[in-house]
């Protein structure tokens, strides 16, 4: 009689095979990582001899759960920043917080931290993206739980990267390190469309398609990022990244809510998969994901819990009745996505769909050793009923929590025995988490407590200690600018004309400083409006450095950048005590006078409306000596050639405008 190592008897085996085969007293045998024998268990045993029988009376075998998407060393970001919109989160909370602490050792901590968790959850192999990969599948491998690892690339620098050809030479590295591994299957993970360019997405196709390894990529998560690729591209988000070239790798294509029909209808073309990630898509109020439209049009769907940061937890149990429920109330259909399907999902198709079904996801011969053992009988999931054969799917998916699971063995390894880790120190990885936890909220705490830390976080910022010579008066008459173009010491460099939005954030005081943001409108000689849109980011202290002259002032920025968010990012994350809106048309020459370059702008205020222009003469400076120089050219200018007497100017800025109308 054929001797095996271990027999589980007399559970409830559920294959999720090709059959749905179900044993109500059944058995299956396992001789080193793969499963030899499943069926009756008094077949399997008068068949099988086992180094050790497990009675399993009371219990449910079968699969370990695939969690198709998530980002695991997140698990020490859990709850930083909760309650925001995706770019928010992502941009002003989540990537500043990385560029400051990930490092290999953070991964390698915060993997274990993930592991611990979603072997508790009767996960046994989960899809990963996120930085220094390598420790990622390292820690993974050490704990033994099974891995689909991929490296991020972005077209910006990242923890583990100054530019997206470090990541590409890394990832190259990384997968020629670990291809071929028994428990990790490295691949290329571009982050996403918007985070890319048309030639890094190329790229990453290729490099998945020369060592025949997945692709992982984020995909059409949000109606903002739909909507700027029809922007960008006129075209939607999957048929772009279709047009790349994308799909001829083998896709996992994570979210995937906002797709239309012929989106769907390319995604089964091309044989990508979708992770449907249903709690991080609610609690950011990304939407629904079509799921049951994907599933009739024969595209690959699997469940994921995505990053801990953002669902945040990885309990994929929770997924799983959450993704069945889902379905049901967006199609209004109580028969959509039925608990045996579901739980597909999360099983044999959740393996085809991260593109290890061959070796996992159901109990059958063959196949890899990953089996869960749950309770059948807990308070919560009592009593049984047998007259609906499919009952317990039902009992897994709409009742089963992730605490029933009692033993997991991925590989032909027990990781967990009768509740107890056997692969990882829980306790001390608690203890170094906590550590973390307090370093990073001594550092979000120091950020919030400041606006110009708050500003540098989001990066692209560059800090600019720009000082300006500056002088504003009220006028009456516009034709003095042609008095100032024809002077004989006056020599026209530029002119142009637009019109300015500013929004001001203010803060509880005048040491914060504030922010403006502005987007300018290029009007071209028709007085219409043109294609050249510029926004810019601008930190400023309202406390002038310096008074020359009679409302002669030394102004100081002290940041400034181009705006690459919308206006509400920046309203969301800012949270400022007060916002301003100034509104103005302005004439702006750049002019010589006597060698020395000044613009020189003429101001009509549209919001508040105000019936006065000003004209403004300003001049970069960098030193005192300088400013000196150029604060005495300015009243020149205004005294000597435009005429304009002392008592027209005004220290007023445009914003205290809106402040003294409130």
């Amino acid at each position: 009689m054929p001797q095996v190592d271990t027999l589980l008897v007399g559970g409830v085996v559920l294959t999720m095979n090709g059959a749905l085969d179900l044993y109500r007293d059944g058995a299956v045998a396992i001789k080193g990582d793969q499963i030899v024998a499943v069926g009756p268990a008094g077949l399997v045993q008068a068949e099988y001899t086992a180094d050790e029988v497990i009675d399993c009376r009371g219990k449910i075998v079968m699969p370990g759960l695939v969690n198709a998407h998530t980002h695991v060393p997140m698990t020490l970001l859990r709850a930083i920043a909760d309650d925001l919109r995706l770019d928010v989160w992502l941009m002003g909370y989540m990537m500043p917080t990385e560029r400051e602490f990930v490092t290999p050792e953070f991964c390698r901590l915060g993997t274990k931290l993930a592991c611990a968790e979603m072997i508790r959850g009767g996960t046994t192999l989960f899809a990963d993206m996120y930085y220094y990969e390598a420790d990622v599948a390292a820690a993974t491998a050490e704990v033994g739980l099974r891995a689909l690892c991929g490296e991020s690339i972005l077209k910006f620098p990242t923890p583990d990267a100054d530019s997206y050809d470090e990541s590409l030479a890394y990832t190259r590295e990384f997968i020629e390190q670990w291809k071929g591994h028994p428990l990790i299957v490295p691949c290329v993970a571009p982050h996403a469309p918007y985070t890319t360019t048309d030639e890094i997405l190329r790229a990453c196709a290729d490099l998945a398609v020369e060592y025949d390894v997945p692709l992982q990529v984020h995909l059409a998560e949000t109606r903002l990022e739909v909507d700027e690729s029809w922007a960008q591209f006129e075209k939607r988000v999957v048929t772009r990244v279709a047009d790349l070239g994308v799909f001829n790798a083998k896709t996992l294509a994570a979210h995937c809510v906002h797709v239309d029909s012929e989106e769907i209808r390319l995604l089964h073309k091309h044989g990508a998969s979708v992770a449907h990630n249903p709690s991080s898509n609610l609690k950011l109020a990304s939407g629904i994901a079509p799921v049951v439209e994907m599933l009739e049009r024969g595209v690959k769907v699997a469940v994921g819990t995505d990053g801990p940061a953002s669902n945040n937890d990885l309990d994929m149990f929770e997924e799983v009745r959450l993704a069945a429920l889902l379905a049901k109330g967006a199609t209004f259909d109580p028969t959509a996505l039925p608990a045996k399907q579901a739980l597909l999902l999360a099983t044999r198709q959740g393996a085809e769909a991260v593109y290890m079904g061959d070796i996992t996801g159901s109990l059958e011969p063959g196949k890899r050793a990953d089996v869960i053992v749950v309770d059948h009988a807990p308070l919560h999931n009592s009593p049984h009923f047998e007259r609906d054969p499919d009952s317990v799917y039902s009992q897994i998916v709409y009742a089963s929590h992730s605490s029933d699971v009692e033993s997991v063995m991925v590989n032909g390894r027990w990781l967990m025995r009768d509740r107890v880790l056997l692969t990882v120190d829980e306790a001390a990885i608690r203890q170094e988490a906590e550590v973390v936890a307090r370093q990073i909220d001594r550092f979000l705490i120091a950020r919030e407590g400041n606006v110009v830390n708050k500003l540098v976080a989001i990066g692209g910022l560059q800090q600019e200690e720009s000082f300006e010579i500056q002088v504003k008066a009220m006028v009456d008459d516009a034709s003095l600018i042609e008095r100032l173009l024809q002077h004989p010491a006056v020599q026209l460099v530029k002119h142009n004309h637009y019109r300015q939005y500013d929004t001001y954030f203010l803060f509880n005081g005048e040491e914060d400083g504030r922010v403006r943001y502005r987007e300018d409108d290029f009007i071209d000689e028709q007085g219409n409006v043109t294609a050249n849109v510029r926004t810019r980011l601008t930190y400023t202290i309202p406390e002038k450095a310096r008074e020359f002259d009679e409302a002669v002032l030394l102004s100081h920025s002290r940041f400034i950048a181009p705006a690459d968010r919308p206006l509400r990012f920046y309203r969301e994350y800012f949270q400022a005590l007060k916002e301003c809106e100034v509104h103005k048309d302005r004439m702006r020459w750049h002019v010589l006078y006597k060698g020395v370059l000044f613009y020189v702008n003429l101001d009509q205020m549209i919001l508040p409306e105000a019936p006065e222009r000003y004209i403004e003469i300003k001049s970069r400076t960098w030193s005192q000596r300088d400013a000196e120089y150029k604060a005495g050219l300015t009243s020149e200018i205004l005294n000597d050639v435009l005429g304009i007497p002392a008592e027209a100017r005004v220290r007023m800025e445009y914003v205290d405008l809106c402040t003294m109308g409130a």
